[in-house]
């Protein structure tokens, strides 16, 4: 998977490229998928939720440039592979997630999996973290028409959020990446991408995209 699907499409961090090699993605998916684990497509997990094809993961990982970072907070927990590539590289990994049966397989799964640096929150990942903020990185792995203010408030200086921001279920949204400056924020295009879109208990005030 990391041969041929990886490496070939310019993912170079080595730390991500080998938390990808050591990590039984089959041990995140329904077992009636398992054939395709490691193929390079997003795989169905239940309650109308993905796991994300290993490219974007191998991406979205590599652009958080991780290399020093104490603590990552992730959005949208899901099958918690993810959160097991981020585990790999920094000392403590937070991760939310609002579908609480999702919460509690990803909890399980994790954890046969010895990974004991993963604290999940079943919640609404919009508000992010405070208590726990600032974090290193942060990494949104559903859509938001916006980037959530809280999870901007959240990051330290220098820190980054990646996020997929665009309308949900428009066929394709935009890959971004955030950088905290003593300023403000860095923004930059990255690629386009389809996810699920972000869930959230409250719908009813969202603001304007930034």
């Amino acid at each position: 998977m990391v041969n041929d699907q990886i490496i070939p499409r310019g993912i170079k961090d080595q730390a991500v490229l080998a938390a990808m090699r050591r990590i039984p993605r089959h041990r995140f998916i329904p077992a009636f998928y398992s054939a395709f684990a490691y193929y390079d497509n997003p795989l169905p997990i239940g309650h109308g939720q993905t796991i994300s094809q290993p490219f974007v993961v191998a991406l979205m990982s590599d652009a958080l440039a991780l290399q020093g970072a104490k603590k990552v907070l992730e959005i949208g927990t899901g099958s918690g592979y993810q959160a097991a590539v981020l585990a790999e590289i920094v000392p403590h990994v937070f991760t939310i997630e609002i579908v609480e049966p999702l919460a509690t397989e990803a909890a399980r799964t994790l954890a046969e999996l010895g990974y004991r640096n993963i604290h999940i929150r079943v919640g609404d990942g919009y508000q992010g973290w405070p208590e726990e903020a600032p974090f290193d990185a942060i990494i949104v792995t559903a859509s938001s028409e916006h980037v959530p203010q809280p999870l901007l408030d959240q990051l330290a200086v220098g820190g980054r959020l990646i996020l997929p921001v665009g309308k949900a279920f428009q066929e394709l949204q935009e890959l971004v990446l955030y950088r905290r400056t003593t300023d403000g924020y860095e923004r930059t295009r990255l690629s386009l991408v389809r996810f699920v879109p972000l869930i959230r208990k409250d719908q009813s005030s969202q603001p304007g995209e930034r």
